[in-house]
């Protein structure tokens, strides 16, 4: 079980810990029980969220017991941020969002066997305590300093707009989340991302205040691209892990899309893939990187994780149809509409419009010349099929579910008529 830390650390998944030694004769033995906590501060899940779920079934796997915290209570408060104060939301748009965390938590642990996971909500405890109680029995074991100290709470302090109570608050409150942990499940590690490292320490310094026991925490990397830039932004915003923020296609194309700079990171970040998998595909990018059989692999394994085998199905059906030359009629007329979501579009009637009319319409062209010399040419297709007849009309046969035409200039341009009362 020890080895867990070897193979986190491996993958890039350890940045910050207390005493590594301690956890690493802790783990090896026998089975501990650890806790991450997820606020929710919006009605989904992200892929920085994704990254704190792997390392706990890696945990899982390993042996151990997880459980998972979702917080109603300090989803009401806010973690502070860098700069600005957060907006709090309604009670009943919190308690909403928490559910919502639940659902998506539960997919991706067990909650079968001797290490079956736990979902736990911070607001059963925090809720029943008092003013007074939090003063006397919690607020007595924190020093104004050391809360003071903390990078958030310091920059905020210096800002122009400083830091409320409410938020300057928190860290006790999430403290207090493995104390009271410790207590009811013998919780000894909390994990999270690097930017919690300072809450992180406050539980661990709680639980030996109050209860004198030596407990653990680790934290993981913010996961950057390889030129330092941040990670994880799709076209749409944020790489969400509900498909109704951001639909199973768009999700596999952002991964699809990685860097060969980054993709073998990511692929030990975001997979379970073993490490000879790993090396094959890091061999594989080095001496074939055209034929990006990394981003394939990252793509089918992060999809899968997330939305299932179907959806993943779904996508790579409709990322055939539309850059492959695969059948576009096979795909569902729903995965179709995320596919061509983003796309130029341009409207015609069915009639007398050519593929001349349709290349001018979408903008793949500028003029009708320039578009019959494309056509001319061999570049121009009509829902995959090459068009050479600069005279052909759009009819009814091509108008695909949702009354959708696909028009391609090339290999790369993708566009969409839409038929007018269709």
């Amino acid at each position: 079980m020890s080895d867990i830390l070897d193979e986190l650390q491996w993958r890039g998944l350890l940045q910050q810990h207390t005493d590594l030694d301690a956890l690493r004769e802790a783990l090896s033995a026998g089975p501990i029980t650890f806790y991450t906590g997820y606020d929710p501060t919006a009605k989904s899940l992200h892929h920085g969220h994704l990254v704190q779920l792997i390392v706990m079934r890696h945990l899982q796997n390993a042996g151990h017991k997880p459980i998972a915290l979702v917080g109603g209570a300090t989803g009401l408060i806010g973690d502070p941020r860098m700069s600005g104060e957060r907006t709090l939301n309604e009670a009943d748009v919190v308690a909403q969002w928490a559910q919502a965390l639940r659902e998506q938590i539960a997919r991706f642990l067990s909650f079968e066997g001797d290490n079956g996971a736990v979902m736990v909500n911070n607001y059963d405890w925090t809720a029943p305590m008092s003013a007074i109680s939090l003063l006397r029995d919690l607020g007595k074991y924190f020093r104004l300093g050391t809360m003071i100290a903390k990078d958030t709470v310091a920059r905020r302090l210096a800002s122009d707009e400083g830091i409320s109570f409410t938020e300057f608050s928190y860290q006790l409150l999430q403290a207090n989340d493995f104390l009271e942990l410790y207590r009811r499940h013998g919780v000894t590690l909390q994990t999270g991302g690097n930017d919690q490292w300072g809450n992180l320490l406050g539980g661990v310094e709680l639980v030996r205040k109050a209860e004198g026991a030596s407990v653990h925490c680790l934290t993981t990397p913010l996961i950057t691209k390889a030129d330092g830039t941040k990670f994880g932004k799709s076209e749409g915003g944020a790489v969400w892990l509900d498909p109704e923020l951001l639909s199973p296609y768009a999700f596999y194309q952002f991964w699809l899309g990685a860097d060969d700079a980054d993709v073998v990171r990511f692929l030990k970040v975001f997979t379970f893939l073993s490490r000879e998998e790993i090396e094959e595909l890091a061999e594989a990018t080095a001496q074939r990187p055209k034929a990006r059989e990394a981003q394939r692999a990252l793509a089918r394994a992060v999809t899968e994780l997330v939305h299932g085998a179907q959806a993943l199905a779904d996508a790579e059906a409709a990322t055939a149809a539309l850059w492959g030359g695969g059948d576009l009629r096979a795909v569902s007329p729903a995965t179709l509409l995320e596919a061509i979501a983003g796309l130029e579009v341009g409207e015609l009637e069915l009639g007398e419009a050519t593929i001349v009319d349709a290349l001018v319409a979408t903008g793949q062209e500028k003029g009708r010349n320039a578009a019959r010399k494309t056509i001319a040419q061999g570049g121009a297709y009509i829902n995959n099929e090459k068009v050479a007849d600069d005279e052909r009309v759009l009819t009814t046969d091509d108008v695909l579910p949702g009354g959708l035409i696909l028009v391609r200039k090339g290999r790369r341009n993708l566009a969409v008529v839409k038929v007018v009362g269709a």
